[in-house]
């Protein structure tokens, strides 16, 4: 009951903010057009409650809303757990394995990463959730993957709704021509609808149906995905972590063996990290229980290496063309336009003359950080996302100053 308690007592009323977002504004409009529908269908031509059948489904109808709304509202006003700002590890040797986060002034612990839309450094950070506009980590996993597993379980109770009303009003005005489909209409005879099945009944019931069985294999889909996340404890961020450090090793060929910390060997442990019977997650979001032949360090050790390695590996750029940060620019042309990348990650405007530590891209956009001066660096800034690959030209420097940019770049 932890979101009841944080929301009646307006501990973080800032947090109702989130709901002002188009994410959580579609999700609770499907969830509320398929529930009504589905409820207003039984009612009135499907399944009378004065039937015991009718009630039993009026109740499960009730029920799968309630707890679709309990998950959803958890995950995203609970929220993932966020690193104190400012913290520190007790063992101050400690944090030279701990990468160090200039906008929440602390270091980073492990398994949390730097949220730019939530601006905090979140606990075991899967990804962020435009649906909840929140993210998805340590204290909401369970939640979050709940309302996955429940909204397509309720969406398809909703669509067998649908498709029944739809059948049994329409069976006496429209031959289907199904000679090998035999349902007995007999009770359905003996039911007098409260009112006609109307042309723009059908047409809500239809509409509904569509954003039903859309919600059901889309969000099944999802679910599948996080239950692989929990089976394996390891968030998309950390395989994106450990197939790279795969990479890494194979490219320098340094023989290193990397082990992921935090497999706890069966599936059944990683899934009581997530789910236990008070709701909780195990741990404090900050040490985890890790594999025997890892310790507390072993994936930010990989990750400062890949941190360096990929200050080895950008490439210099600078500005030849104007750039507004249009997410879709016409100005650069129709392929840019129309293959810019599909993800939330920043557009960054460029000025001619500006320079770019480019990191990755397509053959359209290029991906990196704006070389910020000494004093913007001291503030803590940093300007990163993508750009057009035509807006920027190769730079042809020395080693010395490739290894001079390089220093100056923010961890």
């Amino acid at each position: 009951m932890n979101f009841l308690s944080t929301f009646l007592t307006f501990e973080n009323l800032h947090e109702v903010r989130r709901l002002c977002h188009w994410g959580p504004v579609i999700a609770l409009s499907v969830i509320a057009i398929c529930s009504t529908m589905a409820i207003l269908d039984s009612i009135i031509w499907y399944w009378p409650l004065d039937t015991t059948g009718g009630s039993i489904n009026f109740i499960m109808l009730i029920n799968w809303t309630v707890l679709i709304l309990y998950n959803y509202f958890n995950a995203m006003f609970v929220g993932p757990g966020y690193i104190p700002l400012g913290w520190k590890p007790e063992n101050q040797q400690d944090t030279q394995y701990l990468q160090f986060c200039r906008v929440c002034q602390g270091y980073k612990s492990p398994r949390s990463h730097h949220c730019r839309k939530c601006n905090r450094c979140v606990m075991k950070m899967d990804h962020h959730c435009p649906w909840i506009n929140n993210c998805c980590g340590h204290q909401n996993h369970a939640y979050f993957t709940s309302f996955l597993l429940l909204a397509p379980l309720g969406c398809s109770h909703a669509a067998i709704i649908f498709i029944m009303t739809m059948y049994t009003q329409l069976y006496e005005r429209i031959s289907f021509g199904w000679s090998s489909v035999k349902i007995d209409m007999s009770a359905v005879r003996q039911f007098q609808p409260l009112m006609p099945f109307s042309v723009p009944a059908f047409a809500a019931t239809l509409f509904a149906l569509g954003l039903a069985l859309g919600t059901t294999i889309a969000v099944g889909m999802l679910f599948f995905i996080q239950l692989k996340v929990i089976l394996r404890n390891k968030t998309s961020i950390e395989s994106w972590i450990e197939e790279k450090a795969k990479e890494r090793i194979q490219h320098y060929q340094t023989g290193e063996e990397f082990i992921f910390p935090y497999d706890l060997s069966t599936r059944w442990l990683n899934f009581k990290q997530v789910f236990t019977w008070s709701g909780t997650p195990k741990g404090d979001g900050i040490e985890w229980p890790v594999n025997p032949k890892c310790h507390q360090h072993t994936l930010t050790i990989e990750q400062l290496k890949q941190k360096a390695d990929k200050r080895v590996r950008s490439v210099q750029y600078q500005a030849v063309e104007d750039y507004n940060g249009a997410c879709c620019p016409l100005t650069k042309g129709l392929q840019t336009f129309f293959r810019t990348p599909c993800t939330e990650e920043p557009r960054i405007p460029l000025r001619k003359g500006d320079t770019i530590l480019a990191t990755r891209g397509t053959k359209w956009w290029m991906y990196g950080d704006k070389v910020l001066s000494d004093e913007q660096m001291r503030v803590g800034d940093r300007v990163r996302g993508w750009f057009p690959r035509r807006c920027v030209e190769k730079c042809h420097y020395d080693t010395a100053t490739s290894d001079s940019t390089s220093d100056k770049k923010v961890n």
